[in-house]
């Protein structure tokens, strides 16, 4: 029995995740009272249809802080009972949030009585934040797109069905922001910028002419050795630990040129001995539609 516990931010799409996941199978409840997931497993375990054998119930700022802080050790007892259990959490940055409520006009769960919209969002912050901490993997979805976290939710889906660690290399900006999903962040704002390159400046770090450009410069080279280093030394760790996800973030000034080059080299590098790498690029990504 497979279960996974969708929860997150109003408005970071979770409707996307759970919608992605009944398309792939899965029986999913949402807005579940947190005080029912205990008497929900029970039944699903002792019941013999084989709809409940995939779960996913999404979990949201409506319960109260009591019932959210008993999230963590309900996962932890699943996780020691047998049952494949997951906490899948989404967020995005303040700003983001803000333009999708205003785009779709909603209220937000937690505006009561004079409490605005930007108060709202950070005590939902603190509400969650139990559920947050126990994640198996949060994902920020500030710069996603709607089709680009579908991605990302059914690739978790079928990483899930092995035991082995799935590792993320994402570019992005940092004029927009650090992305809340990294584990670790690497700065390349030192190397020399192929936007000062006036034929340059409107490609990216996928295109030949970048490419050839970045690599033949030294500095370039020597950090994506470093970082490879780094990373390889830090996934015994995290295996340890009995981490599923390992996401790394590589930063540039825009997330147009260097990161993005940067962070499909490591993805090569990875990929010749560990199964489950991939690349996300924050910065080419249209943005998310408004759940």
């Amino acid at each position: 029995m497979r279960i996974v516990v969708v929860s997150g931010i109003s408005g970071s799409g979770k409707s996307v995740a759970l919608h992605m996941l009944e398309d792939l199978g899965y029986y999913c409840i949402d807005n579940i009272p947190a005080a029912l997931l205990t008497p929900l497993v029970a039944h699903t375990v002792r019941s013999a249809e084989t709809a409940y054998e995939r779960i996913a119930v999404g979990l949201d700022a409506r319960n109260t802080a009591a019932e959210i802080a008993t999230v963590p050790k309900l996962v932890q007892e699943l996780k020691k009972s047998g049952i494949q259990c997951e906490v899948l959490f989404l967020t995005a940055n303040d700003d983001e949030l803000l333009r999708r409520f205003a785009a779709t006009r909603r209220k937000h769960p937690m505006s009561q009585g004079n409490v605005g919209l930007r108060e709202a969002i950070a005590i939902e912050r603190d509400l969650l934040e139990p559920v947050m901490y126990a994640a198996d993997r949060v994902i920020d979805t500030s710069r996603m797109g709607v089709h680009a976290l579908r991605d990302v939710v059914q690739k978790s889906a079928e990483e899930r069905a092995t035991p082995r660690l799935s590792i993320t290399f994402e570019s992005f900006g940092f004029k927009h922001g650090i992305p809340g999903d990294a584990d670790f962040v690497f700065d390349a704002r030192s190397l020399p910028n192929p936007y000062w390159e006036p034929q340059l400046r409107p490609l990216t770090g996928r295109d030949p002419e970048v490419i050839r450009f970045l690599e033949s410069e030294p500095a370039v080279a020597r950090l994506v050795d470093d970082i490879t280093t780094f990373i390889e030394a830090r996934i015994p760790e995290h295996t340890a630990a009995n981490r599923r996800y390992l996401t790394v973030a590589i930063g540039c000034t825009g997330g147009q040129h260097r990161s993005v080059y940067i962070a499909n080299r490591l993805v090569e590098r990875f990929a010749a001995h560990h199964p489950h790498v991939s690349a996300r690029h924050n910065e080419l990504r249209a943005r998310i539609a408004p759940p």
